[in-house]
């Protein structure tokens, strides 16, 4: 990606920025919760409010990004970042925290989460060609996969040499949520330097509910399905799933970490990958013919009767896991207009958020019992399998599915 402009140099670094802050909070911050003396309810009450929050976050400014400014909005929520970080660093009360995870920007999970990733890929999208969009978007994801690998990796080792040079656990996982604020600050500086010819054509920009006027229909589908496999990708958000290891098989944080490492950087060479793939059969064809092996591979985690072997399984099913994210990103680029990209992809966006913050809760109870624990792994595959067929129902006629542009 050596021929990118400045812009999309930028925002390639201001996405792995994030994702490294991402990837270490999510392997600390159940884990601080925890540590705080939080029970696995309230926990999963937070979690759950933390995305609920990250949605209406999404849905106020992805809807107005194109209005107000990709680029002031874009800063804007880089200091919702930076406050909540601040907030969790410093305060250990329950009512404090619950106030900052619904009006700040927190990734318990590890990926995507706020306004971010819709307005860069429309950003992306309006100073790039159509024919190298899924490319670009494919490196685009693994530059983040690789920073969340890199943030995971860091994060867990930091916090537990910390805790093995005599620091008490809460303090070693406030010293990583610190960073994580502080990301947000680098981040709102980084954005205000993208010059602006990522800005929507402001003629073009529809002045209807949600930002979208043609497209309404088609971004109205795509969002209840992207919504319900991201209700099921919420039983094993990545913070969930950490705890669950540790919980099974007594895996310290450095470990996990090393784990998490090595899951995001195989998620991010799938992404790669799938954009060769989509120039073969086409977008819609690669999102669903590798989401199901993928989710096969989910199911069958919590089945495995030892630690290697699961992990085995869980990056086996890393590997593959990402081909459906950026033909994904791709296929909404395509089949709206221009002027309506930053609210498409926030609309979906927002759904995916909005389907996400449910399960935890759920999770969260299945996973404080030692038997039905593993079912949160079942329900999530099973669900997302479900997602796949209905897809694949809903737009195999749609022309853009077979095409890869």
């Amino acid at each position: 990606m050596t021929d990118l402009d400045r812009d999309g140099r930028l925002l390639f670094l201001t996405r792995a920025l994030r994702m490294a802050a991402y990837g270490f909070l999510s392997v600390v911050l159940v884990l601080h919760l925890a540590a705080l003396g939080f029970g696995q309810g309230r926990i999963g009450l937070l979690l759950t409010l933390t995305l609920a929050g990250d949605t209406l976050i999404s849905l106020l400014l992805t809807t107005r990004a194109d209005r107000w400014g990709r680029r002031r909005t874009l800063a804007g929520g880089a200091l919702l970042m930076a406050g909540a970080g601040a907030a969790f660093a410093l305060s250990g009360d329950f009512w404090v925290l619950l106030a900052a995870a619904t009006l700040g920007v927190l990734s318990p999970s590890g990926n995507e989460v706020g306004p971010f990733l819709a307005i860069e890929q429309a950003s992306l999208a309006q100073v790039l060609p159509g024919q190298r969009r899924t490319a670009v978007f494919a490196w685009y994801n693994l530059a983040g996969s690789f920073a969340t690998a890199l943030g995971a990796l860091a994060g867990g080792w930091t916090a537990q040499f910390l805790q093995a040079g005599g620091m008490a656990p809460v303090a070693s996982y406030r010293v990583l949520i610190l960073a994580y604020g502080a990301c947000g600050l680098l981040l709102a500086g980084l954005f205000r330097r993208v010059s602006p010819a990522v800005e929507a054509p402001p003629a073009e920009v529809p002045r209807g509910g949600l930002g979208l006027g043609r497209s309404r229909g088609t971004v109205l589908r795509l969002s209840a399905l992207f919504s319900l496999d991201a209700f099921a990708g919420g039983f094993v958000i990545q913070s969930l799933v950490a705890w669950w290891f540790h919980a099974r098989f007594g895996v310290p944080p450095g470990v996990l970490g090393s784990i998490f490492f090595g899951a995001n950087l195989l998620a991010g060479i799938s992404a790669l990958l799938a954009a060769r793939i989509a120039d073969r059969i086409g977008l819609l064809n690669t999102m669903v013919c590798t989401h199901i092996p993928s989710n096969v591979l989910l199911i069958l985690v919590p089945l495995m009767p030892t630690l290697p072997l699961a992990v085995a399984v869980l990056l086996l099913r890393f590997s593959i896991s990402q081909m459906d994210v950026p033909t994904r990103q791709s296929y909404t680029m395509a089949v709206v207009d221009p002027a309506e990209r930053s609210a498409a992809a926030g609309v979906t966006g927002i759904a995916r958020t909005t389907g996400a913050s449910v399960a935890p809760v759920l999770a969260g109870q299945l996973m404080a019992s030692p038997a039905l624990g593993g079912f949160a792994f079942i329900l999530s595959g099973s669900l997302k399998i479900v997602y796949d067929l209905l897809l694949w129902r809903s737009f195999r006629r749609s022309q853009e599915g077979g095409s890869g542009r």
